[in-house]
């Protein structure tokens, strides 16, 4: 008979209350179990007592073969009686495919903007370079064409 130990719902609506039970892997979640060996009380503040184990009970249960589900293990972890391993799954933080293609799109959008800006830039400088050159060249021309006057002769 393969045994868990999991979490069996209490409590009422959006009052949630779970019992830490050993149970029969075949048996409803909320149905029938063997023994109850701790509580889980999400409503209170976590740095209160939220979790409460009967860890004489649990390690005879495991020694016998019991397997903690994730959640109960995770419990289990915090209170120092079994070891949980972490996990790493580096995609499942990464944003879906649609959010990932606006990021793209924005960066695009915005990397024109730049260039366009720097065009721009770089325009408004060649056109104040132009309007110096053709500054100096007419301060410059009128300089050599006055001094021949003619005389009538």
């Amino acid at each position: 008979m393969p045994l868990k130990i999991r979490l069996a719902r209490a409590g009422s609506k959006k009052r949630p209350y779970y019992h830490v039970v050993i149970a029969d892997v075949r048996s409803p979640r909320d149905g029938r179990f063997i023994e109850n060996v701790g509580s889980w009380n999400p409503m209170l503040p976590k740095d209160g007592d939220r979790v409460k184990l009967d860890a004489d009970r649990i390690n005879y249960w495991i020694g016998h073969g019991a397997q903690p589900t994730d959640r109960v293990l995770r419990f289990l972890d915090q209170a120092g009686i079994a070891k949980r391993d972490t996990r790493l799954n580096p995609e499942k933080a990464l944003p879906g495919k649609k959010a990932q293609e606006r990021v793209a799109m924005a960066k695009q959008a915005e990397e024109d903007a730049k260039a366009k800006v720097i065009a721009d830039a770089e325009a408004a400088a060649a056109a104040a370079e132009a309007e110096k050159a053709a500054a100096a060249e007419a301060a410059a021309a009128p300089a050599e064409e006055a001094p021949a006057e003619e005389t009538a002769g």
